[in-house]
């Protein structure tokens, strides 16, 4: 199909201007002072910011591309991302705000922080390092073709797309190496105002559009197409999938470097716990996004590429404005997490790769200027391996989650687990790695998400070994597991000592 310019000229417009915003947001030179400052906005952000930016971080275009082309091929197994986001957000509710108090108290910005402090292991802050870039790395190429198939669509005949792409994420990296997080932090607010906005339109419009009525579509869905509005009960991807799907999902969403990133902003654990009870509201558009790729099934040729299915959509159903609209609030949906991403990841390198094993007697200045210059590395990296390999990126990124999830654990098992030895959470971690890329590589899953026998071994190993190393653990003073599990009047004393 031909791009339409109008169209295209207002996304690019659109996304010029929230890119100008992101550099007003960070002119301020206090943004640029520290690592933690930069990376974190010096933890000053209130629930209604962190709940933006972090539904920025979690609600991509590969969500809204992603579901809908999940939806459009495989039919109602693109609901599982509804369950995994509840329990997510239900478990953040209980160790969020105890992970940010005391990454507050110590000043870390990184997960890879808090698993050297806890465990005094910079071996395993180290591996958490390596695991949270490398995964993010093709998290980070999906924005990318998030930007490209909108502009595909958009502006097919038009420009240069692979041009066009480099220079949007180029000028991404350099906003985010002059802003840090406060430019996707308030360019967030709009993005996430568009989504819904643009997205309630969408799905309630659509359907009236091509059926006449919401109704008139689920009719035409459960009489042509039954098998689109059920689970497959058998096959590789069924009910045992999509069970441990949601729950690898869930588990795994707040390891992630960028989400740890948004999680670090708060100002408060009681923003923490505001925002896990009011995030599932953008489930809300995720439900009824899922049904425009049954929309898109009955609407679209036979033979669209399902990627293209909701732009296609777009683009078949409506005239250039609202085209624009609707491909602006895409390409801003891969093009501000891509900067989350970015800070995220560029964080892990230069504070616990960088810092703690190539220059340790780095000064604070160097090391922020080391982080800041990451951006665009890592963005450069992601770049490459997209144009190189990119047909492999979502197989990757369905990857990427089960090896983030390993380090749950490591994390979220340590804050509530006062003798859990670094000993048997390390032999965890690469058991569980092992073990998830061995299911990969082999194919022999059994209908169940690679990450769940990751996880599985993970944890029975940690769980095994710990015993072998648990007295040499008790025979030691530790000050960080008294702060971590003794009572109050204790926690006060120990932070005043500090």
């Amino acid at each position: 199909m031909q791009g339409n310019l109008t169209a295209l000229l207002i996304t690019g417009a659109i996304v010029l201007v929230v890119v100008f915003i992101g550099f007003l947001s960070g002119r301020d030179k206090s943004n640029r002072s520290s690592v933690e400052e930069w990376s974190v906005g010096g933890r000053r952000f209130g629930t209604l910011l962190v709940w933006f930016l972090v539904g920025a971080d979690l609600y991509t275009a590969y969500t809204f591309l992603g579901l809908t082309s999940t939806a459009y091929t495989g039919g109602s197994l693109a609901f599982f991302a509804i369950p995994y986001t509840i329990i997510a957000y239900f478990i953040s509710y209980f160790f969020l705000p105890k992970l940010w108090k005391f990454s507050k108290d110590h000043k870390l910005t990184t997960l890879a922080d808090y698993a050297k402090i806890r465990f005094n292991s910079k071996l395993l802050s180290f591996l958490v390092a390596v695991v949270g870039v490398l995964m993010l790395i093709p998290y980070i190429d999906l924005q990318l073709s998030g930007i490209q198939d909108t502009l595909t669509v958009a502006g097919t005949g038009l420009i240069n797309v692979k041009v066009v792409v480099v220079f949007s994420f180029l000028l991404v990296a350099l906003y985010t190496f002059f802003s840090g997080i406060k430019g996707p932090t308030y360019t967030a607010v709009i993005k996430d105002i568009l989504v819904w906005v643009i997205m309630l339109f969408l799905v309630v419009n659509l359907p009236f559009i091509h059926f006449g009525s919401w109704g008139a579509m689920i009719d035409k869905v459960a009489t042509d197409s039954p098998q689109l509005l059920t689970i497959p009960t058998s096959g590789p991807k069924g009910i045992p999938w999509f069970l441990t799907a949601s729950l690898v999902s869930g588990l795994a969403l707040f390891m992630w470097a960028h989400a740890a990133t948004g999680v670090f902003t708060a100002k408060s654990a009681k923003a923490l716990q505001k925002n896990a009870i009011f995030l599932p509201l953008y489930n809300i558009v995720l439900i009824l996004l899922i049904f425009l790729g049954f929309v898109a099934y009955h609407v679209l040729p036979q033979g669209t590429n399902p990627r293209y299915a909701l732009l296609n959509l777009i683009q078949v159903s409506y005239g250039g404005t609202v085209q624009g609209l609707a491909y602006a609030t895409i390409a801003l949906a891969s093009l501000i997490p891509c900067s989350i991403m970015a800070i995220g990841a560029s964080n892990l390198f230069a504070n616990n790769i960088y810092r703690d094993f190539i220059n340790p007697n780095v000064t604070p200045a160097k090391l922020t200027i080391v982080t800041r210059s990451m951006v665009f590395v890592v963005i450069g990296l992601a770049l490459l391996f997209g144009m190189v390999f990119p047909s492999a990126l979502v197989s990757l990124q369905l990857l990427g989650v089960s090896g983030m999830v390993q380090i749950f654990p490591a994390i979220i098992f340590s804050l509530f687990w006062k003798n859990q030895t670094k000993e048997a959470t390390i032999a965890g971690l690469l058991v569980g790695l092992i073990v998830t890329f061995t299911v990969y590589a082999t194919g022999k899953s059994f209908g169940i998400y690679e990450g769940f026998w990751g996880i599985l071994a993970n944890a029975i190993v940690t769980v095994a070994v710990n015993p072998l190393f648990v007295k040499k653990l008790k025979n030691k003073p530790n000050s960080i597991l008294d702060e971590l599990f003794g009572n109050e009047q204790q926690r006060t004393t120990l932070k005043k000592e500090a």
